[in-house]
């Protein structure tokens, strides 16, 4: 059998072909595309300005030194995320403050955020990961401590809270369009934002720093970087936006059927599972906690084996804390305990929208054996 890899983008011959209409336009840079792209995002977001970006990293990294964080500030993250979310705040120069996560929804304990408040804090940056975070919860921070929110929804584009769609609402909102995300623009990213000074500022940020005069010449104030989008990435990100509700849709109907397959299997009990009941969720990947000591494997042994079967397994993700940087600052095993053991026991099973309901069937019966199958 072919192949099943656990991400695979949604590309078809309509796309193809705006893109080469893009290309035989001539305009590839940044240009009436990227406009119109920020414009339909806005949209969706209900009004609130969009600037896109060359990555989800490039917007909050652009996110920080937007809102001016350095030297000196902390910055509050959960220590289960992708390594980007740290990334953007070491090159700062702050300082990251980890806390722990839910096991189940893998997003930030605000407990323990509240606990790690101390006067340098300036921004909490969380990670919308096996659920939307709660809009209304994240607001109540960021009063209760006159914070910033920066939100990483690299994994939540179409997601919903609150009713609304992720980016609707909050302060200022980072996605994703990697190819593995839910809508691609090959690469890319966007960063919603509260309003038109805040996006005159990132447009700043993500080109040079480069202001214009009214005499037609340019002046930089301050020292910004090369993030700018293209034209291209643009056109295929407007034909992916309207497909967006309908492979979310079709995400949410191959989770279900994944616990309809799991359901009764007494090695994958359900808290190993992401939460059954969760609206608004736009269902980017479904991630197992396997059960190490019952399989009497590693994890790398399950991921061969699955490969060998014909199908894709990805890990998403380690724990930030125990990576080499920031053993280097003195974090040990021990320090984020639902984090380790997501980093330890965590697998990611295929799910997009062009899979059908046997491929899910096909994983599950994979996965069943391959999970009984003991060590030799």
């Amino acid at each position: 059998m072919a192949f099943l890899p656990f991400v695979r983008p949604t590309i078809d011959e309509a796309m193809i072909a705006a893109v080469a209409d893009t290309l035989r336009s001539r305009w590839l840079t940044s240009g009436p595309r990227t406009a119109a792209f920020e414009q339909a995002l806005s949209q969706r977001f209900g009004g609130r300005p969009v600037r896109t970006l060359t990555s989800a990293t490039a917007g909050m990294q652009v996110a920080l030194e937007l809102i001016g964080v350095g030297p000196g500030d902390e910055v509050i993250t959960p220590a289960q995320s992708f390594f980007a979310t740290a990334n953007v705040i070491e090159r700062t120069g702050a300082a990251t403050v980890f806390v722990d996560v839910d096991l189940r929804t893998r997003n930030i304990d605000l407990e323990q955020a509240q606990a790690a408040v101390t006067p340098r804090t300036r921004v909490l940056l969380p990670t919308h990961y096996n659920a939307p975070l709660d809009p209304e919860a994240l607001a109540a921070f960021a009063r209760r401590h006159g914070v910033r929110v920066v939100e990483d929804a690299a994994l939540a584009i179409g997601s919903r809270a609150g009713g609304r769609p992720v980016g609707a609402t909050g302060d200022i909102v980072s996605f994703s369009f990697h190819p593995n995300k839910n809508m691609t623009t090959i690469e890319g990213g966007a960063l919603v934002l509260n309003d038109e000074r805040e996006a005159g500022l990132v447009e700043e940020l993500r080109f040079h720093g480069i202001r214009r005069l009214e005499d037609g010449t340019r002046d930089v104030e301050r020292a910004g970087s090369k993030y700018n989008f293209s034209d291209v990435s643009a056109r295929l990100g407007l034909e992916q936006l309207v497909h967006l509700d309908e492979w979310c849709r079709a995400r949410e109907r191959l989770a279900h059927h994944y616990f309809a397959c799991l359901e009764g299997d007494e090695l994958l009990t359900p808290e190993r599972l992401p939460p059954r009941d969760n609206p608004g969720h736009s269902w980017n990947m479904f991630t197992v906690l396997l059960p190490l000591e019952s399989m009497g494997r590693s994890r790398k042994a399950f991921i061969d084996a699955m490969h060998k079967d014909g199908i894709g397994v990805g890990i998403s993700y380690e724990a930030i804390h125990l990576t080499t940087l920031f053993r280097g600052k003195g974090f040990r095993p021990g320090r984020f305990p639902v984090s380790e053991r997501i980093a330890r026991e965590t697998a990611t099973l295929p799910l997009f929208p062009e899979m059908h309901e046997s491929d899910v069937e096909r994983v599950c019966a994979a996965m069943g054996r391959v999970l009984r199958r003991k060590a030799a």
